[in-house]
C-alpha cells in the first residue's frame, strides 16, 4: 500500500537512498545467443516496455525464469538492490507460512477475574491477545456467542484487554510521513478490524445542510465530532476526516464539506490504541447477544487468580495470509513478524526479534544472503532493498515447498480478476497471479506467469520487476508493469533453453 510521502520529499528520498546504496552500477549487458527470431522480438519487446514511456527515466530491474528449472529468460539488473514496496511482503508471507504452517489458528484467551456465579455473572472479563491480526466484526461476534455457551450471562464490572505479547511500539520507526489512514493501522497483540475503521458521509438535502455521518463498527469508543456542511454542485469538496486521542476514546471528526447530489463516500481510518478498540468491539457484540457488560474498557494485564474461561481459534493462516496478499495488508504484515519472534522464543514479540528470524527462514529457502535487506515486514519503509533474483527465488521456494505451495500460490492477486490486480493487467487476465507494490515514485510486481510455448504446450515462469525513482506518475508506472506481465505470459518460450539477452556480470553474494 501507499506510504503518506509528498512528491518532493520522495524524490528526495528515493534518490538519496537508490543512487548512494545500491543503483550506482552501470548496465553491464552482453548479447547472448537467440535461438529463435521470436524470442529476440520477444525480448526487444519486453526491454522496451522497461524503458519508455512510464518507465522512462526510471531504474528498473527486472527476472523472468522458467519454474521448472529456474533457467533464466530475461534479466536486466536481477542483483540490483531495489526498493520493493509491498513486494516485500512476498518473503513475510513465505516466512510466516514456513515459521507456523498453514493451519495454525492464532489463539484469543478469555480468563475472568473471579469465577462464574451461578447466574453466570462475573466481575471483569480479561481478553488476552494472541497476536491474531485478522479478527474482524464477526469473528468477535462469534467470541461472544461462544462465550454464552460458556455460560458466560454479565460481566459486573469492566473488559479489561492485555495485549503483552507485543511490544508497545506500534509503528515501525522507519516509516514516516504517518497519517491517519487505514493502511498506517498500529500494529498489536490484540486487533479489530486490521486496526481500523469506516467513516460513511452523505450531503445533506440542501446546501449548508449537515452532512450524514455513519461510523462501522457503532461503539463508544469512536465518538463523532461532525462539522461537516453540504455545499453547492460547483463546489470543490473539502471533506476531512480525522481521529484524535480523547480521554477514554478516540474521536473522530467530520470537517469541510462535500456537494449537494454527491454518492455516500466511505473513509477508512486507523485507530491509535488497537487493544481498547478491539475491547469495544467485544462489549457490543456481547450486547448484540444479550450480555450486558455493566462497566467499560480498560487496559490491564492477567493476575495470577484469574479464572480461565475461553480460548478462540481465529481463521487458519493460509486464510490470514491469504488476506494480507490479495489485499496488501500492512498491519497484517507486521503483526506476523512479531509473531515470528515470538515463536522464535522471544518473550514479547517485536521487530528486534521477528526480522532476524524472518531473514534466517529466507536464508533456509535459498533465498541469497546479499539480495535483500529487510527493516518491516510490510515493505512501508523506504529503507528495505531487495533483488528481483531474490523475489524470484522466494517465490520459487514457496511454489515448491510441499507443506505449504498450494496456499503460498493460491494468496497471490489473479490478472484482471481479484485483490489489488482486480482492475489491472487486463492483458494477462487469468494467465498471472502476482503481488503488487506501490510507494510514491516506487512500484513493483513480482509473481507468476503461464506462458505458451513455441511448440503450444504452456509452460509456468516465475518473475520479478521494481521500478525505482519513477518520473511520470504512478498509473504510468503500474501501467508498464502491467504491460510486463503481459508480454511474459503472451512471450514464446520454445524447447530448447534460453539465455537471457541481460546478465549482470556480478552475482549475488551466497
Amino acid at each position: 500500500m501507499r506510504g503518506g510521502f509528498g512528491r518532493a520529499r520522495v524524490f528526495a528520498i528515493v534518490f538519496s537512498l537508490v543512487l548512494a546504496s545500491c543503483l550506482s552500477a552501470k548496465d553491464a549487458a552482453t548479447e547472448a545467443f537467440v535461438p529463435n527470431s521470436n524470442d529476440k522480438g520477444w525480448l526487444e519487446q519486453l526491454d522496451r516496455v522497461l524503458t519508455r514511456d512510464g518507465l522512462q527515466g526510471a531504474y528498473v530491474a527486472a527476472l523472468v525464469v522458467r519454474a521448472s528449472d529456474g533457467q533464466q529468460l530475461y534479466a536486466r539488473e536481477p542483483d540490483r538492490m531495489m526498493i520493493p514496496a509491498s513486494n516485500a511482503k512476498v518473503l513475510t508471507a513465505l516466512a510466516s507460512l514456513d515459521a507456523f504452517g498453514p493451519t495454525h489458528r492464532f489463539e484469543t484467551r478469555i480468563l475472568t477475574s473471579t469465577p462464574l456465579d451461578e447466574a453466570g455473572m462475573v466481575e471483569n472479563l480479561i481478553v488476552v491477545g494472541g497476536g491474531d491480526p485478522a479478527l474482524t466484526n464477526e469473528d468477535y461476534w462469534r467470541m461472544a456467542a461462544e462465550l454464552r455457551e460458556a455460560g458466560l450471562t454479565g460481566v459486573s464490572g469492566n473488559i479489561r484487554v492485555d495485549d503483552g505479547l507485543f511490544d508497545r511500539v506500534r509503528w515501525h520507526p522507519a516509516v514516516n510521513g504517518l497519517s491517519s489512514r487505514a493502511y498506517h493501522a498500529p500494529v498489536g497483540a490484540l486487533n479489530a478490524n486490521y486496526g481500523s475503521f469506516a467513516v460513511s458521509v452523505t450531503p445533506g438535502a440542501r446546501v449548508g445542510a449537515q452532512v450524514s455521518v455513519t461510523i462501522t463498527p457503532p461503539v463508544a469508543y469512536l465518538p463523532l465530532v461532525n462539522e461537516g456542511t453540504t455545499l453547492p454542485r460547483k463546489r470543490r469538496r473539502t471533506l476531512v476526516v480525522d481521529r484524535a486521542k480523547v480521554p477514554g476514546a478516540e474521536s473522530v471528526t467530520v470537517n469541510g464539506g462535500v456537494r449537494l447530489g454527491d454518492k455516500r463516500k466511505a473513509y477508512y481510518r486507523s485507530v491509535l490504541e488497537p487493544a481498547l478498540y478491539a475491547g469495544h468491539v467485544l462489549k457490543m457484540q456481547l450486547a448484540a447477544v444479550g450480555i450486558p457488560v455493566a462497566g467499560g474498557v480498560e487496559r490491564g494485564r492477567v493476575g495470577s487468580d484469574a479464572e480461565p474461561l475461553h480460548v478462540f481459534e481465529g481463521k487458519p493462516l493460509l486464510d490470514v495470509v491469504r488476506l494480507f496478499m490479495k489485499y496488501s495488508n500492512n498491519g497484517i504484515a507486521e503483526a506476523l513478524v512479531k509473531n515470528l519472534g515470538v515463536q522464535a522464543g522471544a518473550g514479547v514479540g517485536s521487530w528486534a526479534s521477528g526480522m532476524p528470524e524472518l531473514r534466517r527462514r529466507l536464508l533456509a529457502h535459498g533465498v541469497p544472503a546479499g539480495s535483500f535487506s529487510l527493516v518491516d515486514g510490510s515493505g512501508l519503509s523506504y529503507e528495505n532493498k531487495v533483488s528481483p533474483r531474490a523475489l524470484v527465488a522466494a517465490l520459487r521456494a514457496g511454489r515448491s515447498t510441499f507443506r505449504f505451495a498450494p496456499e503460498f500460490a493460491a494468496a497471490f492477486p489473479i490478472a484482471a480478476r481479484d485483490g489489488t490486480l482486480e482492475e489491472r493487467a487486463e492483458g494477462a487476465r487469468d494467465r498471472v497471479r502476482a503481488k503488487t507494490g506501490l510507494l510514491n515514485n516506487v512500484t513493483g510486481l513480482s509473481g507468476y506467469a503461464t506462458m505458451m510455448r513455441t511448440d503450444g504446450e504452456p509452460e509456468e515462469v516465475v518473475f520479478s520487476v521494481i521500478a525505482n525513482a519513477t518520473r511520470h506518475g504512478d498509473e504510468a508506472a503500474m501501467d508498464a508493469l502491467d504491460r510486463f506481465a503481459a508480454l511474459v505470459s503472451d512471450g514464446p518460450l520454445g524447447a530448447s533453453s534460453r539465455v537471457s539477452r541481460r546478465e549482470e556480470v556480478s552475482q549475488p553474494e551466497e
